[in-house]
């Protein structure tokens, strides 16, 4: 009898040793040196970027919202430029046009394209040239407007590589607040500035 008691505690030792010992599928391994690094939503400060950013703009449009990661920039950049520069060319075209007519009439000639007959002209010598300091006072501000548009998309590039190294973070936050004052049935307004140590 005593030698079935102890197979059945030898039996019962040995199944609880096994079930013990299993190990649990499951389990997450956890490693006490492991440092979980938070996902950062700025980049790491970068003193020259934003030089890097203006300088590639500079050289070629675009190319600095490109080294930003800001593609979407890059068409809005060359739609401006390229609308400066077509009112360029088409201001500068028509100013060539009653330039060339006047000079024709100063020569003495009566047939540029804005005479309907000899005898009575379809544009009038004095109009002529109100439309030539028209036309060039258009160039001149298409000319500007190019060049304020070349000068902002280097400004863009600049501006939003100081912003991408900015840490934008939850540790400050600025919240308006309604509170309604139960007692008097009165509505009150106030601002909160919360910050998180």
């Amino acid at each position: 009898m005593n030698l079935k008691y102890i197979l059945t505690a030898f039996v019962f030792f040995m199944v609880t040793t096994i079930v013990v010992a299993q190990k649990d599928s499951l389990q997450i391994n956890t490693n006490q040196d492991t440092i979980v690094e938070t996902k950062k939503d700025y980049k790491e400060y970068n003193p020259l970027a934003p030089a890097k950013a203006a300088f590639f703009s500079a050289i070629l449009p675009g190319l600095g919202q490109a080294y930003n990661g800001k593609y979407w920039k890059i068409p809005i950049a060359y739609a401006g430029l390229g609308v400066g520069i077509y009112f360029y060319l088409e201001n500068d075209k028509q100013y060539d046009r009653y330039r060339n007519a006047y000079k024709r009439r100063l020569a003495g000639f009566k047939d540029d394209e804005f005479y309907v007959n000899p005898a009575n002209p379809r544009v009038s010598t004095d109009a002529l040239i109100r439309a030539q300091k028209f036309y060039q006072r258009n160039k001149e501000i298409s000319l500007l407007v190019t060049a304020a548009i070349y000068v902002l998309n280097i400004i863009d590039a600049n501006v939003d590589a100081h912003l991408q190294q900015f840490n934008v973070s939850e540790d400050l936050s600025f919240k308006p607040a309604v509170n309604f004052d139960e007692y008097s049935g009165k509505t009150r307004y106030g601002l909160s500035l919360n910050f998180n140590f």
